[in-house]
């Protein structure tokens, strides 16, 4: 069994969310093998698949005013494969001191890097082999490419289908697609119990009830699915963005006037008066399987969550670097998955506001997804299809996800070189070059 790092990138907590989701699919044995890097604090996110003590809280890396070089010092002290390289940098020095002696001393035979084009240049320098996450976007610039020419493979935490055109064919070649990773089943909410769970928001959330209806009659209206007559519209936001959305709250008020808006995270002071609830949650599914519309932006965990579910979906994306959220969004588009707000807007002036007009309209031209790279090979290897959870019941009729299988995979073979030469290179449609002459 090889003993794997994951190096979980500080920006938010999505990338340790990523690294537990992923832990969460390892059997149990294996978990005590994962080593997790973070420069995140404990109060930021706390692991729930693995112990503290598997994660090595990093130095941060941020620029200190005894730098001799700035982290982006321009052409001529720039290196043009890094994106933020600080020199004389104290805490960077330490961290990588860090990164190094603990995989040199818990003997980790296979890095994954979730992301950070600096710790992958550290470890191809250092020979240590490594996985590149690659998340979406537009990642064509000469850092990101030197970090996924020195990886042996890239993984995609979402599926294929969602992949931009704009993508070069190689690094697509290169690219496990584990499609969207879940930790655990979502547990199921009957519509009675989501109107139950308003009551209570009503009752003890923040409620703006801008309109003159009250919220109790509104409920009362909305008790029977089938004779609802007022929609209910959740808006998901996160705290690593919310302003595109909440801009867009007093039109989309005007276009629902007499709607049950919900909105579920942050939210600008000044944008409450547009929402009839505004709350936090522990767990936004309800929310997602019995709203008549959701609007969210497109952040990895927040379209993860929805993708399988056929609630009409607004997508409006944050601005993020390499057109992160804005080429995902596209992508849902593309794939009759979603509406952008234009399109909301059109089809909610067409359809007068009807929710099944808009969601027919969504998936009437719904296109057949393209398996993925770990798939399509799967679904022909009769082991992998008798599959066994970590629990030791036979799962023989559920098919592992993608994300399972390659984690399982690393449990199998007890070298990274037996691993990348059995398992990973059959699946990848790349193949290197080889220099030893046997």
């Amino acid at each position: 069994m090889m003993r794997i790092g994951y190096y979980a990138h500080h920006h938010g907590s999505g990338h340790c969310r990523q690294a537990d989701k992923l832990a969460a699919l390892l059997p149990n044995d294996a978990r005590a093998q994962l080593t997790v890097f973070t420069s995140l604090d404990i109060d930021s996110y706390r692991f729930t698949a693995i112990d503290e003590q598997q994660i090595i809280r990093l130095n941060a890396e941020d620029e200190r005013p005894d730098d001799i070089l700035a982290g982006r010092a321009g052409e001529y002290w720039q290196p043009a494969s890094l994106h933020y390289s600080p020199v004389g940098n104290g805490d960077i020095q330490e961290r990588s001191h860090q990164i190094l002696d603990t995989i040199f001393h818990c003997k980790i035979d296979l890095m994954i890097i979730d992301v950070s084009v600096e710790v992958a240049m550290l470890c191809r320098a250092a020979s240590i082999p490594y996985l590149y996450v690659r998340l979406p976007g537009i990642r064509d610039d000469a850092p990101h490419f030197g970090a996924f020419v020195g990886a042996l493979a890239l993984l995609a935490p979402y599926p294929k289908a969602l992949e931009s055109a704009q993508t070069s064919e190689w690094v697509c070649d290169k690219t496990l697609y584990l499609d969207f990773i879940y930790s655990q089943q979502a547990e199921s909410y009957t519509y009675e119990s989501f109107i139950d769970i308003l009551e209570k928001l009503s009752v003890g959330g923040e409620i703006s009830a801008p309109k003159s209806t009250s919220l109790p009659s509104i409920e009362a209206q909305l008790i029977d699915k089938s004779e609802a007559t007022i929609p209910i519209v959740t808006v998901i936001k996160g705290y690593g963005g919310h302003k595109a959305i909440d801009e867009k709250l007093p039109e989309l008020r005007s276009l629902l006037p007499n709607a049950l808006i919900v909105s579920l995270g942050p939210i600008d002071d000044d944008k409450r008066c547009y929402v009839d609830i505004s709350a936090e949650v522990d767990d936004v599914t309800p929310f997602i399987c019995h709203s008549d519309y959701l609007m969210m932006a497109c952040g990895l965990n927040a379209v993860a969550q929805a993708y399988n579910y056929d609630t009409p979906l607004i997508v409006v994306p944050d601005d993020r670097p390499h057109n992160e959220q804005a080429v995902m969004a596209e992508a849902l588009v593309a794939q009759n998955k979603a509406l952008n707000w234009q399109q909301f807007k059109t089809l909610m002036s067409v359809n007068d506001g009807q929710s099944e007009s808009i969601a027919q309209t969504i998936h009437y031209r719904s296109k057949q997804h393209p398996t993925t790279s770990v798939d399509s090979i799967e679904k022909n290897n009769s082991e992998e299809n008798n599959f066994e959870e970590d629990s030791g019941e036979e799962t023989n009729a559920v098919t592992p996800t993608a994300g399972q299988v390659f984690m399982h995979s690393i449990t199998d073979y007890p070298t990274t070189k037996l691993w990348f030469e059995n398992w990973l290179l059959l699946r990848l449609n790349l193949t290197p070059e080889s220099t030893i002459k046997y």
